[in-house]
Parts: structure tokens; C-alpha cells; sequence
């Protein structure tokens, strides 16, 4: 019992129960996938289909790849972050250090490019879902920033009941 009463008193871990879902996880999935089928693209086929395009669509086609690429790497990051995080293999000093160094806002789509229109099919649908899983990452983002940010105003005593009914909840299971 006193273990339990010492439990009460602990605030829910909004991140540790989400970065166990089967929403994190599917999405996890899909981004580490993609990066390895873009990897495969662009190491294989993708190499070959550069090769057909004129100076516009090859430098278009460049830096579509550095887009995607670069995209991929940090939504990477943030995926593997928040498992970190969540596994408690980070300080909470050094989990904010690898924060400052991942940028979700400067990986958008960019400005159109002179030649994009002779950009193999394989590559655009490889850009479209990266810009998918970005958006579907910053949806994400936002929510977990703003349950930390609620969850470090939540000193109420019906936000106290609350998690010590979720905790409740949770142990029944």
C-alpha cells in the first residue's frame, strides 16, 4: 500500500504513454521505412533515372534528392528522440540539447524548382509521403509540447484526480 500511495503522487507520463502506442509505433515504422526505401531508391534506381534527365531536371532532380534526404534525416531524429526520451536513456538536460539540433519548421517543401516536371514518378511519390509523414511528425510535435507545457502548469487538484484515476485505470488493466 505505501507504494502505491508513493505512485498516487506521480505525475502521468504523457510521453512514455504515447511513445508506447501503437500510434507511435506505426508511425515510427513508416518513417524508418521510408528512409530505407528512399536509401534504396537513391542508391539504385534513382541513380539510373538521373542519368535520362536534362541539366534542369538533373538539378532538379539533386536537389529534390537534398531535400528529401535532409527531411528524412530529421524526422529520423525526432522519431528516435522521442524513444529515447521515452526509454529514459537521456537526461533531461541532454534530451533538450538534441532538441535545439533537430528543426522540423526549415523542411517543408521548398520553392519550385526550374525542371521539377521531369522528376522520375518514383522520386516524387517518395517526396509526397516524406511531406506527409512531416506534417503528421509536426501535428505530433505540437501536441507533446503542449502536454509538457500542461503538464508542468498542472498543479490543480482535479488535474491530480484526474492522473490518479488514469494510473487507476491503468493498474486495473
Amino acid at each position: 500500500m505505501a507504494g502505491s500511495a508513493m505512485n498516487d503522487r506521480e505525475p502521468v507520463d504523457f510521453l512514455a504513454r504515447f511513445t508506447a502506442s501503437e500510434q507511435f509505433e506505426k508511425v515510427f515504422r513508416e518513417g524508418m521505412g521510408l528512409v530505407e526505401e528512399t536509401a534504396n531508391y537513391l542508391d539504385g534506381p534513382g541513380r539510373k533515372d538521373a542519368r535520362l534527365l536534362d541539366r534542369n531536371g538533373a538539378i532538379a532532380y539533386a536537389t529534390e534528392s537534398m531535400r528529401l534526404t535532409t527531411r528524412l534525416m530529421q524526422l529520423a531524429s525526432w522519431l528516435l528522440l522521442q524513444r529515447a526520451i521515452s526509454a529514459g536513456e537521456l537526461s533531461p538536460d541532454d534530451a533538450q540539447k538534441e532538441k535545439h539540433r533537430i528543426s522540423l519548421t526549415d523542411i517543408g517543401a521548398g520553392h519550385p524548382l526550374t525542371g521539377s516536371d521531369q522528376l522520375p514518378e518514383s522520386l516524387t511519390q517518395l517526396v509526397g509521403r516524406s511531406l506527409h509523414l512531416h506534417q503528421r511528425i509536426l501535428k505530433l510535435d505540437a501536441m507533446l509540447a503542449a502536454k509538457a507545457k500542461a503538464g508542468a502548469q498542472s498543479d490543480s487538484p482535479v488535474t491530480q484526480q484526474l492522473d490518479r484515476l488514469a494510473r487507476a485505470y491503468k493498474a486495473a488493466r
